[in-house]
């Protein structure tokens, strides 16, 4: 009975899990290396942007906090809570992210203020061109800016 091998472009899945078995039985010349590398690097680029989009999602929320105070609700504040949480985890899992924040936090305010304006219609300008806040105060339980 012939195996069929499957490929990386036409089943990701079964070529995962074939490949995973040849590295099981260290079958190396069999492995698709290339394929590995980039599966792997992607690995590492998920894991660094379900932080941003995380961190995104806080500062979101504490914009509309800052710039609608007499909107804010308990959902509001109910997913400042879960996305702290669920971005505490992500550097739990990958910690190396942490050599990275600067850069994590600038994109996440980009995307975070594109959010907020989105949902408050507030006009661009409203908000500061820089993240107002610093990472210890995004990830702070207790952290809340002053109504403006």
């Amino acid at each position: 009975m012939n195996i069929i091998h499957p490929k990386y472009e036409e089943d990701v899945y079964g070529w995962a899990t074939h490949t995973a078995e040849l590295l099981r039985m260290k079958k190396m010349s069999e492995v698709d290396f290339e394929n590995i590398i980039e599966e792997i690097e992607a690995l590492g680029r998920s894991e660094k942007h379900e932080l941003i989009n995380r961190l995104a999602l806080v500062i979101m929320h504490l914009l509309k906090c800052q710039y609608q105070p007499e909107k804010r609700t308990r959902s509001w504040d109910l997913t400042i809570e879960e996305q702290r949480e669920q971005s505490q985890l992500c550097l739990e899992i990958s910690p190396s992210l942490k050599r990275q924040l600067d850069e994590v936090l600038r994109k996440a305010y980009k995307i975070g203020k594109i959010k907020a304006l989105k949902e408050t219609e507030l006009d661009k300008s409203i908000f500061p061109q820089q993240c107002p806040y610093t990472f210890e105060e995004i990830m702070d339980d207790a952290f809340y800016p002053e109504p403006r």
